[in-house]
């Protein structure tokens, strides 16, 4: 019996959030101390199979409201499903003829839940490549993110960018520009510009998440939505700020030059304060690391932060910070 089994990682936006969305750039690092997996194999029917986050039994109303409250009212199973979908109708629609042949699909993650660290995508991309190969179905490299991401915003109604699936397809380290003037369609849509950067060019970088219940990305991103779609002249130039700074990260990225890089760091989240409403312990967080001397923005939507630091000491000196408000630090796995 033929088995597949394919990994997505979680994925760190490094300067630029949350300008993905919005005609902006992003520079995202993928961080494989997480991944999600997606096991595929030939069977009698179609069959998707739950996992511990699809649980419906419980054994006291309050178990219940636990598990709501660590994973929102929806597990995976709805991502795969959708997923399936979107790539049924993929194929169809470029001419590509389907076997016959049914499978069984599960998945499990890793991928600690609603930190803004990209488990819903990683489930997403990880079945998109078990059935890649099982249908023998070859798609884009710069089409797959957008094929992803249709799945969330076209069948599921959840606000997202392309970022996290970006940078959950090409991994390493990747500069990407949306703006107007970079973005182009093919094979129905709209794609941006990519461009893989070597993660050795990073200094050292952290990742912190806390440990406490967080937010689902569709709650932190709504309102944005809704204010930039407005014309919002508050959002649309932070928009735009953000997509300057990113491009002089990217410099900064090419020079060398950690100093620089922390301080637009720093920026990035001073300009997202403006314009969203911060959870006092995300908020936190930045605080905490900051005052250790580490630079500190949101890696997501929020609940976990990522930033540069400069020698050991004080990379223990922001665990013992962090410790106190419930948050694991640790060193993404890039390469």
């Amino acid at each position: 019996m033929q088995i597949i089994r394919k990994r997505a990682y979680a994925r760190a936006g490094l300067i630029g959030n949350p300008s993905d969305g919005y005609h902006g750039r992003t520079i995202s690092i993928i961080v494989k101390n997480f991944w999600a997996q997606v096991t595929l194999y030939e069977w009698d029917e179609i069959e998707l199979l739950p996992s511990q986050e699809d649980q419906s039994r419980f054994r006291s109303i309050h178990e219940l409201v636990q598990d709501v409250q660590l994973h929102g009212y929806y597990g995976g199973l709805r991502l795969v499903k959708a997923t399936i979908r979107k790539f049924a109708d993929y194929c169809y629609r470029h001419g590509h003829r389907l076997h016959d042949r049914n499978f069984s699909i599960r998945y499990e993650s890793s991928i600690p839940r609603q930190v803004g660290l990209a488990g819903s995508s990683a489930i997403i991309v990880a079945t998109l490549r078990c059935l890649m190969e099982f249908y023998g179905v070859e798609i884009p490299r710069h089409v797959l993110p957008s094929l992803a991401l249709s799945v969330e915003t076209e069948e599921l109604g959840i606000a997202a960018g392309l970022q996290d699936r970006v940078i959950q397809v090409y991994e390493g380290m990747v500069y990407m520009d949306f703006t107007r003037e970079k973005m182009r369609r093919d094979r129905g849509f709209w794609c941006g510009q990519y461009e893989p950067m070597d993660p050795a060019l990073l200094p050292p970088v952290y990742l912190a998440y806390t440990l406490d219940t967080s937010e689902p990305t569709e709650r932190v991103h709504n309102n944005l939505r809704a204010r930039y779609e407005q014309g919002d002249p508050k959002v649309l130039q932070t928009m735009e700020e953000l997509a300057a700074i990113t491009l002089e990260a990217k410099e900064a990225l090419l020079r060398q030059d950690a100093q620089r890089l922390a301080e637009l760091i720093n920026r990035n989240y001073d300009l997202r304060e403006s314009i969203c409403t911060i959870l006092p312990h995300h908020a936190e967080m930045v605080r905490r690391a900051r005052e250790v001397g580490a630079s500190a923005h949101f890696a997501g939507s929020g609940g976990a932060i990522l930033g540069t630091y400069t020698d050991p000491s004080m990379y223990q000196r922001l665990e013992t910070a962090m410790e106190k408000i419930h948050c694991r630090v640790l060193r993404p796995i890039i390469v």
